[in-house]
């Protein structure tokens, strides 16, 4: 053989090799896409997804709630106290509407904590589920007939709205930039 056909047989094996490993390359980020990709849909689907679904549903009852029931001051101001017919509504509102949905938020968070973003929990959620195991005594006391008490001990934390709402977002615009980036690798 001479040296032109070797200097070429090098330049094919080479450009082969370089070929092999920039694909091997672009097989493995486009492996790790996917898996990001199957984590974002999964966090999307069982906790962020439905905690945004739920907080803005809630978030609409609770507008529907206050625009027909003290409209023109907190709730449980005491100048003047809610009436009967007031603390009746709220009964009623807590344990068909507001309970419900808080529960489904519960059981989203307790049994997907392995999907949440952080490596911690973060505090609203903490804060949503003491809210709600200290809501739980109270509507078991109104089961009894026993209304001396119409709140939980625990306040519902307003942190919680915007963090689902920008984590929500967060995922959802991740998803679009990896779905994007996968499609044109399966182009080429």
């Amino acid at each position: 053989m001479d040296g032109k056909t070797i200097a070429t047989l090098i330049v094919t094996v080479s450009v082969a090799f370089l070929g092999f490993i920039v694909k091997y390359l672009n097989d493995i980020a486009f492996a790790r896409r996917k898996d990001r990709l199957d984590r974002i849909n999964l966090q999307l689907r069982n906790l962020y997804g439905s905690l945004y679904a739920i907080d803005q549903a809630t978030h609409i009852a609770w507008k529907a709630f206050r625009s027909r029931y003290r409209k023109d001051q907190s709730f449980f101001s005491s100048n003047p106290p809610p009436t009967e017919a007031d603390l009746a509504a709220w009964r009623l509102w807590m344990l068909e509407v507001f309970m419900p949905l808080n529960l489904v938020m519960e059981k989203a968070i307790v049994e997907n904590a392995d999907l949440i973003i952080e490596n911690e929990i973060p505090k609203c959620f903490l804060q949503l589920i003491a809210h709600i195991a200290a809501y739980k005594p109270v509507l078991r006391k109104w089961q009894n007939g026993d209304y001396s008490e119409h709140l939980s001990m625990s306040g519902y934390p307003k942190e919680l709205r915007p963090y689902v709402e920008t984590s929500y977002i967060k995922l959802k615009d991740e998803r679009t930039t990896l779905i994007g980036k996968m499609k044109g690798h399966s182009d080429a």
